[in-house]
């Protein structure tokens, strides 16, 4: 049987044996009730990895941010953004469809808007527009190819929020990549931000769940909005239970995970057809440009059992993760070569 090759995402790993025992013997109550002693514990968990007073669980990244949007802002309100944000691109406009949120996003830089950006974004007072609110960032920033924000950048866009008295939101759904890649705490990089959301199911390969994280004030009030969404649960300890296992077991070796990602690159800056900079791969995310159809390529690749995604006209995006080793990126690096040849000559033949 064919080996299929997984690189859609960091989403798509399985839980391991271990996790599998640790979710059957999960110890579960009725959260919305308050009464799951695992959730309240991963929530005090997260909440001190982050340094944070407070945390919510919710069942999804998308949840985790709209939660958090509407806690911090109200309806007719602006939100300052890049404009490859996850909440701008993935979410079904759900901010303003559900929300009545305003998202005005701006083109950045390898996903920084630069602060000069950001202070001429706010809008003054007047009648006719709506109310800044908000500054969000995304971290590490899917869209621009796992890019990271470092301290610094993060603490120069935090003095234009503080000089215009605004909320600072921060997209952390693979913080725990910029950790790593940053060698510094997650905690180091939540400081200045008045709410975080961090994910489970990504790079830490818990199968479901993200969480909210930030002064009891605002988690009080995004409990209450993840009733409003639907996103009060009971017996979820069992899902709980998962990230708890996937943040003690599987954060460090996130770093596997960024080695394989440039070993990928590097094999792909070899291969004619294949636009990418190695040394601009940051950590598990390779996005690449193809000088054949994109949806002839992913199909041919996918033949071969390799799996990637169509990130643009002309751009593929490849996730490392822990169910990937060595030897599946040298198999990827073949097949990418060969399902590129091979979309390269039926382009040519159908001229």
């Amino acid at each position: 049987m064919l080996k299929v090759i997984d690189l859609r995402s960091d989403t798509v790993t399985r839980p391991s044996e271990a996790m599998r025992r640790i979710i059957a013997s999960a110890e579960v109550g009725d959260d919305v009730f308050g009464d799951d002693p695992t959730v309240k514990h991963l929530e005090q968990k997260v909440s001190e990895i982050l340094g944070k007073e407070s945390a919510l669980f919710v069942p999804s990244g998308t949840m985790a941010n709209q939660v958090a949007l509407r806690t911090l802002c109200e309806a007719g309100d602006e939100v300052i953004c890049e404009r490859k944000m996850h909440i701008v691109n993935y979410e079904v406009a759900s901010a303003s469809a559900l929300l009545g949120i305003m998202l005005s996003p701006y083109d950045g830089k390898r996903g920084r808007l630069s602060p000069e950006q950001v202070r001429l974004a706010v809008r003054p007072y007047n009648i006719h527009h709506p109310h800044t609110r908000l500054v969000a960032l995304e971290n590490t920033h899917n869209g621009a190819g796992g890019t990271v924000l470092d301290l610094d950048y993060i603490a120069s866009i935090e003095k234009v929020v503080k000089e215009n008295s605004l909320y600072f939101y921060l997209d952390g759904a693979r913080i725990w990549n910029a950790a790593v890649a940053l060698e510094v705490e997650p905690k180091d990089i939540a400081r200045p931000f008045n709410l975080v959301s961090v994910c489970f199911s990504k790079g830490l390969g818990a199968p479901v769940g993200s969480a909210v994280c930030g002064d009891r004030m605002f988690i009080d009030k995004a409990r209450r909005v993840r009733q409003m969404m639907g996103g009060g649960m009971r017996q979820v300890g069992i899902i709980a239970s998962a990230a708890l296992y996937a943040l003690k077991n599987n954060f460090e070796r996130l770093k596997e995970d960024h080695v394989r990602a440039k070993k990928l690159a590097c094999g792909l800056e070899a291969i004619d057809g294949v636009s990418i900079k190695a040394d601009e791969v940051e950590t598990n995310i390779v996005i690449f440009k193809i000088d054949v159809p994109v949806t002839r390529f992913v199909q041919n690749a996918r033949k071969m059992g390799l799996l990637l995604v169509p990130f643009g006209p002309d751009l593929v995006r490849a996730v490392t993760h822990l169910d990937i080793s060595d030897d599946d990126v040298s198999t990827a690096v073949e097949i990418i070569g060969k399902a590129l040849s091979d979309g390269w000559k039926k382009t040519s033949d159908s001229r």
